[in-house]
């Protein structure tokens, strides 16, 4: 009698469900879902879930001074998007079919781009897929920047790939595909990638080759009125170049300076106060000395930022990109004007681009 009771219970409640009015929820995120099909030698394969999917990854700042190779945050601006698409029956396979924004300079082969690096990872995260993927990259960062170029390009690949199957793999572990690609061009390190891809200020707590990964996100009080003033001359200054210069040892005086500017930088973001991390930024004694001689005219743009109203000044990545901190975007406007005039006096540069721009809190996105 309690089975039958059970059943005519079920059975209304089946009744009220099929006469119910469904709402429809629309996203522009793919849902977290793993389509699988078995074939007939019965291995199991993963469908992708859509057959194209863009993503848009941000720029970044790396360094900030005392965080080499340990800090970064993304901005609002500029940025690289890259659109995947499926490619029936051709499980894993990676092919680039175009490239806008790189004046034809970057390879095609996908073993040699970053893209292809980071959807050839991102595939093998994912797991045993039963289709292969194409490429398509709109460059809108420039080359050898010190904006995080190839780690743009790099996210942007990664989250669009894994859009496409219903983004399975997580960013913190999307990092993983990103380090790959990035140490196919530039060496093994997240300070670009990891914000890229996270968003907001990232701190690389552990990065090496055959170790776990480990990155700490710092959180900008809300209320922090903090505005980056980025100057990009036509300069080149590419990564491993700008790598090769720096020293193998330092002196205890300028390791105890960094260890000390680093914390403040630290304590600066967690607290929301934009003069410590201006301050503190500036501060750098072992990587800037080194590195801004090579950037014609940075000594003169760091030194006109600050008496033009910046808390400090300093170079985004490896450059030759400056980056200076303000809380007020019209003096920010003013600042950028100053750098711009010291670039082209004292460097003898003209300017790419100069903008006063934001933290960018979501990292890379579907669009």
């Amino acid at each position: 009698m309690a089975l039958r009771q059970q059943l005519q219970h079920q059975q209304r409640r089946s009744s009220y469900a099929d006469s119910a009015p469904r709402r429809c929820v629309q996203t522009r995120r793919p849902s977290r879902c793993t389509r699988l099909h078995v074939s007939a030698g019965g291995k199991v394969f993963i469908d992708p879930v859509k057959n194209e999917c863009a993503a848009f990854a941000p720029a970044t700042v790396a360094n900030l001074g005392p965080g080499f190779d340990w800090m970064g945050c993304a901005v609002q601006g500029g940025g690289d998007t890259v659109v995947a698409k499926v490619i029936p029956g051709k499980p894993g396979q990676v092919v680039i079919e175009g490239i806008q924004g790189d004046g034809g300079r970057l390879s095609l082969d996908p073993a040699k781009n970053c893209i292809g690096v980071a959807a050839s990872e991102t595939l093998k995260l994912i797991g045993d897929v039963s289709c292969g993927v194409s490429l398509t990259l709109n460059k809108g960062l420039p080359l050898g920047s010190g904006l995080g170029s190839s780690a743009a390009s790099a996210a942007a690949a990664a989250w669009a790939v894994n859009g496409l199957f219903g983004a399975p793999v997580s960013k913190d572990r999307l990092i993983l595909a990103g380090l790959a690609s990035e140490a196919a061009v530039s060496g093994y390190h997240a300070d670009n990638v990891g914000p890229s891809l996270l968003g907001g200020f990232v701190l690389i707590r552990s990065c090496a080759p055959g170790q776990p990964v480990e990155l700490l996100q710092l959180p900008l009080p809300p209320a922090a009125r903090l505005y980056f003033v980025l100057v990009n001359p036509r300069f080149e200054a590419p990564t491993a170049q700008m790598r090769a210069v720096l020293p193998k040892e330092v002196g205890m005086k300028a390791m105890i300076n960094n260890c000390c500017q680093g914390g403040a930088l630290v304590a600066g973001i967690l607290r929301g106060d934009v003069a410590l991390i201006g301050q503190s930024l500036d501060r750098d004694v072992i990587i800037e000395p080194v590195r801004g001689p090579l950037i014609p005219g940075m000594l003169a743009v760091k030194q006109a930022a600050k008496e033009a109203g910046a808390y400090g000044c300093t170079i985004s990545g490896a450059g030759p990109t400056a980056v200076a901190v303000v809380d007020d975007p019209a003096v920010g406007a003013r600042v950028a004007e100053a750098m711009c005039a010291a670039f082209r006096s004292a460097g003898g540069l003209e300017i790419n681009t100069a903008q006063v721009v934001e933290l960018d809190h979501e990292g890379a996105k579907f669009v």
